[in-house]
């Protein structure tokens, strides 16, 4: 017979360990399933140990410039990656341990180890055991792709996972893929002495943005010595003795690159293809996303998806948001819907970008007449006093309404300062809200109503 409890959870990424908080204060008994590491992707191997070593790269870059800001060193400096590996391998194993902690000390939640599989809508096996419950929540995240390339079996690859497990600084990194994991990591070897390239299929970088936003980061990263390799239409891959050849086959420059080693960060894929969604009828879609209603129900009742396995968000944000919205409808009586929210999200490259709403391009196929405001970050005080002016602050407004439909600010505390926008676009303020809202001066922020009160025709606005 069964083990049967009120709710079954897969997963304890960011989703699962907050909604067995909720169940379980709610009276419900909970199983919670984990086959491999407490806290999901983030903790794990994406943003904690990342942004760890991002912060390890951003000392070194102001070691090299200190002389700027009138500091002067003696006798040089050296990168100890022994010791920056372990300080990122201890921010990940104190929170996975505070996970694991929570949930083992939970009233009402049974924590299960090992890999889950569905035998009806409603059970459970792992391993001998099976599990019921007449409400299951699949949280099982994802990993990285790795798609068939010319010789990628011939070769070793890194990937977000395994770059964690370096403790050395590669000669030459090549990053196949132009996007935000492969850029945040291509910045960070790279201010730790690593010659670095980067080779990505499309024309331009991080394509989801507007080509001004690519550009200027394509140009960020020129300027840290990054050579990138756009337009690499025949990407493939070849042993050279220890060394790895990456075909690019770009129009121009070298027809291949050779490097220490290749970081492929080309996208990531639902953990969704050994759970026997089929045994319980549960739909995906092509890539083995989970297919979700607006308020994240499968089509099977009774089962819901939270976080990267659902293709509604890929981001921590976004999960635990999935976590709010489902506890709140079934536990407080509310209808919270996916497309309430607001799109936002930051790219960790340094300066960051942080991106909330539709992009220029995205606002005007979706039928909108827009007014743009921009402002480059040199002439931002608080940038120009900290000797750091890359990038720049766009707004994007609808010309009828005067809504805010988005924004993107590619600079120094870009990632904080976007919020207010975010807040503002929350309570459906306007561009008058925000340029009528005094703001603390030095700041970034401070920048953000003069910005609003600039807004030209997107054909008047220099790029």
């Amino acid at each position: 017979m069964p083990e049967t409890f009120d709710a079954i959870i897969l997963g304890a990424g960011q989703a699962g360990p907050p909604l067995a908080e909720r169940l379980t204060k709610a009276g419900m008994t909970v199983a919670l399933v984990e086959r491999n590491l407490f806290g999901g992707t983030c903790v794990n191997t994406g943003c904690m140990p990342t942004k760890t070593l991002v912060a390890s790269a951003r000392a070194a870059m102001v070691v090299r410039r200190a002389e700027e800001w009138g500091v002067t060193l003696q006798g040089g400096f050296t990168v100890d990656m022994n010791t920056i590996k372990a300080r990122a391998d201890a921010v990940s194993t104190r929170a996975r341990q505070g996970v694991e902690s929570w949930l083992a000390g939970m009233k009402g939640c049974t924590v299960v180890r090992g890999a889950a599989r569905f035998v009806s809508a409603d059970t459970v096996a792992v391993g001998e055991r099976r599990l019921s419950a007449p409400r299951i929540f699949i949280n099982v995240g994802g990993r990285s792709v790795r798609p068939d390339m010319p010789g990628i079996d011939d070769v070793f690859l890194l990937n977000n996972s395994t770059m964690l497990q370096l403790d050395v600084i590669p000669n030459h990194l090549v990053v196949v893929g132009g996007s935000y994991i492969g850029l945040e990591f291509a910045q960070i070897y790279r201010r730790f002495g690593t010659e670095v390239t980067v080779v990505e299929k499309g024309e331009r970088l991080v394509s989801r943005e507007d080509p001004e936003v690519s550009d200027a980061i394509r140009d960020i990263l020129e300027a840290e010595g990054i050579t990138v390799r756009t337009g690499a239409e025949c990407i493939r891959f070849a042993p050279r003795g220890e060394a790895v050849e990456v075909g690019v086959d770009c129009e121009s420059g070298d027809p291949s690159v050779v490097g220490s080693h290749v970081l492929l960060a080309v996208g990531r894929r639902p953990n969704t293809d050994d759970l026997g969604l089929d045994a319980a009828g549960i739909a995906t879609d092509a890539r083995g996303y989970v297919n979700v209603d607006d308020q994240l129900a499968t089509n099977v009742p009774g089962v819901w998806a939270l976080g990267d396995c659902n293709g509604r968000g890929a981001f921590t944000h976004t999960a635990y948001n999935d976590f709010e919205i489902v506890a709140a409808n079934l536990l407080d009586g509310e209808a919270r819907r996916v497309t309430d929210r607001i799109d936002c999200y930051a790219l960790y490259i340094d300066p960051p970008l942080g991106r909330v709403g539709l992009t220029e391009t995205q606002a005007r196929n979706a039928g909108h007449t827009i007014r743009v405001g921009k402002r480059p970050m040199k002439r931002v005080g608080r940038a120009v006093e900290r000797g750091e002016t890359q990038g720049f602050i766009k707004v994007v407004v609808d010309a009828g309404t005067d809504a805010v439909l988005g924004a993107a600010i590619l600079g120094i505390e870009g990632d904080e300062a976007i919020h207010s926008i975010l807040d503002t676009m929350a309570r459906g303020g306007t561009a008058a809200d925000m340029r009528r809202t005094m703001h603390i001066h030095p700041t970034v922020s401070e920048l953000i109503p003069t910005v609003f009160g600039e807004l030209k025709d997107p054909e008047a606005v220099s790029t």
